[in-house]
């Protein structure tokens, strides 16, 4: 038994059972494909299931891989405990109705005694307790000593999950040693204890659970195993937990170097450590497979990962962004087995960053209310009101609030926080609604009704078909009327059915005098095409034979924007990097809209280049290939794959020229000098690491060119301008003109104003040595007032003035009082904060400012002659001249 590296046992594993027949295939995504019972990848052989069960046909009987693998149930024990983990691969090889026991059992020996040559003495295995096959195979034929073989109940030992395939399993184990045990005299295989590590799990599917308990078996049994390659690591390094496995190791060793603290020291940083480790393996791999940060979904998984790491970094002292510094580690060490992440590293790094950023401004103010709410808690329990506004506020998600909590000896209502997000979830499912498709997509009993169509749109637009299902009013109905709105089923037909992004068709059904227009096409979850619209003429009846005929203008514009979408990836990942992937599209017959995953803005030079490149190979006239394939040959190919987006085995290839290859189902223009031209409309932000290009081609950009012009040309007739050329010339001339009459205005402006507060002043009481003047300016801003109040304090001079200005704006519902005193009236005690401030009070206000000049705001306007009426009493009351 030797130290082997991670990267050394997982390469030794896969090539060993390539040595037995075995297809190596790489790790599936992390996100499911095609299977909305899980969120991510948890096993080995999730994204094979069904090659279990026969739906989809495996490349090869026999298969290999090392599957990456997330797994958050236990997320609140990562880091306090050395066991506990969210990232994590497994090894494992799969026999497809090929070879069975024999051969799983004889080899997983093989491998451990032969290649790892872990001595067998410490080696244990595990049964059924009624699989007396097993123990047969394993005792005589792979040689095990029977004593070294247990026999464990249906609990431990029997792999089954409702009714489905099933079937006993066995597991091996590995001893540690004695000093690992707890000293219990039956302390063995099954202990809770650490001395006996289960490593390798091989399960014998070979009966069929019909769910009432009764077991037929396979025609045809399965293999399936699995092996935590971090787990193999411990046993063949000699270490006690996955933190001290050597890859995972040197990604810890760069978190304590930020950081300034060494693993083992103390107990509170270990911790500290252990979350930030783990969590930022799991970021970096969801990132490589497509995910974005969000608050739904595995988007959620990945922002409370990236969340809780940093969090421990402020723990550990780290006020600034330090997790995508660790990210060069991650990628380091996983470089070799996995290289596609090298290819995004730049973006995974920057996403990381702005994620941090955005997180940082908010976790100090979040911190800070949580402590608030912490010391002011009558018991125990933070609210669920309170925890959703941490969610909500300041981007808290739920675990790393009870986490905090935890710490203090505290835990939060989240049954109370659970309503309150599913009050919120149901206001944003409900905004969302498509009320018609939504008012009967879940009625099993029409869903059941309707049969499969053809689409023959590819080829054709017009075709003679015929109905075969109408849907009115929730249910399903024989025809429908002159008026009514409806959904038809047609046996075959062109309208293409919004997906991927597509806009469905739109067009007409006619049948003699009688007329459908359908104004939008859609799928069922069972692939099922549908026109919704209304009966424009006549009646249809199920079983018509009706002229199916799609709107060919806009068709033809659709084609031409989806093509765009495909030009413009290739433009972005030229011009940005290829980093860039496409994380949603919406294009119809108006004009296109791109989503991408990027950092930041895209700067004008950006824009330019980009839209240059797709303009360029427009000109050029490439031809578009399209074809369908294998999916294999697809990939081998180079074709990008939309993210997340269900493929089969045969998948549609588009090809433009040299510069795109795309798996597509939608409709293309058959050669991109077709589009026209192609102009950028808008770049926008969508979400974190999200940017959004809204473009226009073709007659779109035609039209919308035209209304510019016509706009260009309006605006030379008003400015008088001889043509559009002129008015750069026109537009400078009029501003030096609106300059020079603003300077006009201005300089009468104050001369008006300086004539209005002479006149004041001359009306002026005195009071205690100083004179008074308050006045209220109907239709006067808060500019004005203020330099009136200035002009106030120019003509005083050495006399002692106080003025106090109120300016009304009725349609605003507004007052504004300012106030001026001169020098010689602040020595004599006047003090124009204060006066303002119990002035604007009356009013329902409040201000202030210096003692020589404030300012005051008020809304009641009913009281501005009384406030004013004030002034003259409270300033008696600043000097003590009443007394």
């Amino acid at each position: 038994m030797q130290w082997t590296g991670l990267n050394e046992l997982r390469e030794k594993y896969l090539a060993f059972f390539e040595g037995k027949g075995h297809l190596r295939l790489p790790s599936f995504s992390l996100v499911p494909q095609n299977d909305r019972s899980l969120l991510l990848i948890n096993s080995g052989m999730a994204p094979m299931k069904k090659y279990f069960t026969g739906e989809v046909t495996p490349p090869r009987r026999r298969v290999t891989t090392c599957q990456k693998c997330i797994r958050t149930p236990d997320i609140e024990r990562v880091g306090k405990t050395a066991r506990h983990g969210t990232f994590f691969e497994m090894l494992g090889n799969f026999s497809f109705g090929d070879y069975f026991k024999h051969e799983a059992t004889a080899w997983a020996w093989e491998f451990f005694t032969g290649v790892l040559e872990l001595p067998a003495d410490r080696l244990w295995v595990s049964i059924y307790e009624e699989d007396d096959e097993a123990f047969s195979i394993w005792s005589k034929e792979v040689g095990v000593d029977p004593s070294h073989i247990v026999r464990l109940g249906k609990e431990d030992n029997f792999w089954e999950h409702g009714s489905g395939p099933c079937g006993p399993c066995s597991e091996i184990y590995f001893d540690r040693g004695e000093q690992y045990g707890c000293g219990s005299p039956s302390c063995g295989v099954g202990c809770d204890c650490d001395r006996y590590v289960e490593v390798w799990n091989l399960v014998f599917t070979q009966f069929e659970n019909d769910g009432k308990g009764n077991y037929t078996p396979l025609d045809h049994p399965n293999i399936d195993t699995g092996m935590g390659l971090e787990r193999l690591a411990c046993v063949m390094q000699g270490v006690s937990n996955l933190f001290e496995v050597d890859t995972v190791q040197n990604i810890m060793k760069h978190v304590g170097r930020i950081a300034g603290v060494e693993y083992g020291e103390d107990e509170r940083t270990d911790i500290s450590l252990r979350v930030i480790t783990d969590h930022i393996r799991s970021t970096v791999f969801m990132m490589g497979d497509g995910v974005m940060p969000s608050n739904e979904g595995r988007g959620y998984v990945l922002r409370r990962l990236l969340r809780r790491a940093a969090r421990h970094g402020r723990l550990l002292g780290l006020h600034e962004p330090f997790l995508f510094q660790v990210c060069d580690t991650v990628l380091q060490e996983n470089r070799a087995a996995y290289p596609q992440l090298a290819e995004k590293e730049s973006y995974i790094k920057k996403l990381i960053l702005t994620e941090e950023e955005a997180f940082g401004k908010t976790i100090d103010s979040g911190l800070n209310l949580l402590d608030e709410r912490m010391q002011s808690l009558k018991g125990k329990t933070l609210s669920g009101a309170d925890a959703f506004q941490l969610y909500d506020t300041y981007g808290f998600p739920i675990d790393l609030t009870r986490d905090i909590l935890e710490e203090k000896g505290l835990s939060v209502d989240e049954e109370e926080f659970d309503r309150l997000m599913a009050a919120q979830r149901e206001r944003a499912r409900s905004a969302r609604k498509n009320a018609g498709m939504d008012a009967w997509k879940d009625n099993d009993s029409v869903v059941r009704q309707l049969m499969s169509n053809r689409f023959v749109g590819y080829e054709e637009l017009i075709t003679d078909t015929r109905i075969t299902a109408i849907i009115r009013g929730n249910e399903m109905a024989d025809s429908v009327a002159e008026g009514e709105e409806a959904f038809l089923v047609l046996e075959t037909t062109p309208f293409y059915a919004e997906s991927g992004g597509q806009a469905g068709d739109r067009g007409l059904l006619t049948c003699g005098e009688s007329a459908f227009e359908v104004n939008n096409t859609f799928k069922t979850s069972g692939g099922v095409s549908i026109c919704t619209g209304v009966q424009k003429k006549g009646e249809l009846s199920t079983g018509n034979m009706v002229r199916a005929e799609v709107d060919q203008a806009n068709r033809l514009a659709t084609m031409r924007n989806h093509t765009a979408a495909h030009l413009l990836q290739a433009a972005l990942r030229r011009a940005l990097g290829t980093h860039v992937e496409q994380a949603g599209q919406w294009v119809d017959g108006r004009r296109m809209r791109f989503d991408f995953t990027h950092f930041s803005a895209l700067t004008a030079e950006e824009l330019h280049q980009v839209e240059g490149l797709v303009n360029e190979w427009i000109l050029g006239g490439l031809p578009a290939d399209i074809r369908e394939m294998p999916i294999e040959e697809a990939r081998a190919m180079g074709a990008m794959a939309l993210f997340g987006e269900k493929y089969g085995d045969v998948v549609r290839v588009v090809r433009l020229g040299d510069v795109s290859v795309e798996l597509c189902g939608g409709t293309h223009a058959d050669n991109t000098a077709k589009l026209g031209l192609f102009h950028i409309l808008s770049e926008s932000s969508v979400a974190s690491g999200v940017r959004r290009i809204e473009a226009v081609t073709g007659t779109n950009l035609l039209e919308m060119l035209q209304e510019r012009q016509e706009l260009l040309m309006q605006a030379a007739g008003v400015l008088r301008a001889g043509s559009a050329e002129e008015l750069p010339q026109k537009a400078s001339q009029l501003q030096t003109e609106l300059k020079s009459t603003q300077k006009q205005l201005e300089e009468l402006q104050a001369q008006a104003a300086s004539a209005q507060v002479k006149g004041l002043l001359a009306d002026a009481k005195t009071v205690g040595g100083i004179r008074v003047a308050a006045a209220a300016l109907p239709n006067t801003g808060s500019d004005t007032v203020r330099s009136m109040c200035e002009r106030m304090q120019e003509l005083a001079g050495e006399e002692a003035v106080v003025m106090v200005l109120a300016g009304i704006q009725k349609d605003r519902g507004t007052v504004t009082f300012g106030c001026r005193c001169s020098k010689a009236a602040v020595s004599l005690g006047a003090r124009a904060g204060d006066l303002v401030r119990e002035v604007a009070a009356i009013c329902g206000g409040k201000g202030g400012g210096r003692p020589d000049m404030a300012m005051a705001g008020g809304r009641d306007l009913s009281r501005v002659e009384e406030a004013l009426r004030m002034v003259e009493g409270l300033l008696e009351k600043q000097t003590g001249a009443g007394k």
